[in-house]
This record gives structure tokens, C-alpha cells and sequence, in this order.
């Protein structure tokens, strides 16, 4: 059975969206917690979960992977579910953190990028990761060195977050200039819904911007289909 306020995992159909997901975990006393241009983040009505989600992440799978490859470093937060949603987005829900100073991250960056003792398995980790990814995805990003992925877990720990990033920049330019191109290596069902990012810190994007990429992609992937 699962814990309380995971339970609404049961609830969710198959083929569920990012959409379903919200509506189901507001409805169930969720809040708001958190916004970036990938994903939000919901909070459980204990303030003991987060739920982050993500209407289109390519590398959602590989950070899940991380926490759970690393969880024995206690470096990673607490990962109690994932998800792959349809059309693309990414749900994960883990234990809740909280920020920490720029300077206490910057250390932590700093110890990671030359791994001191302490954190040599987890820079093995993120490393063999990432390198999967790139060669998995056709537009991973390098690592994320963001200090606001360096945050703490209610019991004191400083843990790493979402080291893993596509590299959207290239990524929705080519959308832009080039929709063949990523309609050929990325199928419509796992972009689905990639023009409904947040964008919360790189933002705003225009509802008639998303519209038109929404369109050309739609084209391109009819073009895709005619040729066979």
C-alpha cells in the first residue's frame, strides 16, 4: 500500500499528463512551492514531500536514475516516486529541501568538480550519467553547475539536484529554424508538450510564440509521416 500522500499514484490513469497530475494533487491539498523553466514544484499538505513536474523533460529518467543510484552517498535527495507522464513530461516526487547559502553551494560545486573523498562516488555517478545521456539524447546539455541545485533535506543534509539539463537554448531554436530536424530525432510523443515549459526564470514566452512552434512541428511531423 502506499504511503498517504502517495496514494494518488493509484489514481492516475496510464497515459496521464502533466495536466492530470496538477489537478489531481491540488485537488488533494498540494500547494505551490516552487516554479523554474522546466517543471513546478508541489508540496504535500505535511510539507514532508515535493512533487516536481514537468510538462516535457528528456533527461527527467536520467536524474531519477542518479538519486536512486546515489542514494547510498546521502548526497541525493530521496526519491519515493518517478514517473514518465505522456507526451513527454516527467514526474518525481521526493523528500522536501530547502535552499542554502550561495557560498555553501559554491563549496559544494567546487568539492565536485575536484572530488574531495567525501563526494568522489557521487561525481563518479553524475559523470557515468551524464555520459549516457549525451549519447542517449540528441540534445543533452552539460552539467548544470547552478547553485540553486545545491540544497538541504529537513534532517541537515546538502544534497544535489538536478545536475542534468537539455540544452533548450539549441533545442527550441532548432524548433524554430530547423522542425524537420527535431521532429526526425525526437518522436511527437515524447515532445508532446514541450512548448508548455514554464520558462519561470528565462520567461516570459509569448502564448502566440508557443503557438507557432506548436504549428510548425505539427507540420513537420505530417511531412515525417507522408515520406514514410
Amino acid at each position: 500500500m502506499a504511503a498517504p500522500h502517495l496514494a494518488f499514484l493509484e489514481d492516475l490513469p496510464a497515459a496521464a499528463t502533466h495536466l492530470e497530475v496538477e489537478r489531481l494533487l491540488r485537488a488533494e491539498g498540494w500547494t505551490s512551492c516552487g516554479e523554474g523553466d522546466w517543471a513546478i514544484a508541489l508540496g504535500s499538505p505535511d510539507g514532508a514531500l515535493a512533487a516536481r513536474i514537468s510538462p516535457f523533460d528528456p533527461v527527467g529518467p536520467y536524474t531519477a536514475r542518479l538519486y536512486v543510484e546515489a542514494s547510498h552517498t546521502g548526497r541525493v535527495p530521496v526519491l519515493h516516486a518517478h514517473r514518465r507522464l505522456d507526451g513527454g513530461g516527467d514526474l518525481q516526487v521526493m523528500e522536501r529541501l530547502v535552499p542554502v547559502a550561495t557560498t555553501q553551494a559554491q563549496s559544494f560545486l567546487a568539492q565536485l568538480d575536484e572530488p574531495t573523498p567525501e563526494l568522489s562516488e557521487l561525481a563518479r555517478l553524475v559523470g557515468a550519467i551524464h555520459e549516457r545521456a549525451r549519447q542517449e539524447l540528441p540534445w543533452c546539455g552539460p552539467l548544470d553547475d547552478n547553485p540553486s541545485n545545491i540544497m538541504r533535506t529537513s534532517d541537515g543534509r546538502i544534497v544535489l539536484c538536478d545536475p542534468f539539463y537539455a540544452d533548450g537554448p539549441d533545442l527550441y531554436a532548432t524548433a524554430n529554424r530547423d522542425p524537420d530536424r527535431v521532429a526526425r530525432l525526437i518522436p511527437e510523443h515524447q515532445r508532446r508538450w514541450m512548448t508548455e515549459i514554464p520558462l519561470a526564470g528565462s520567461g516570459p514566452w509569448p502564448r502566440e510564440e508557443r503557438d507557432a512552434m506548436r504549428l510548425q512541428l505539427r507540420r513537420a511531423d505530417e511531412r515525417l509521416r507522408a515520406d514514410g
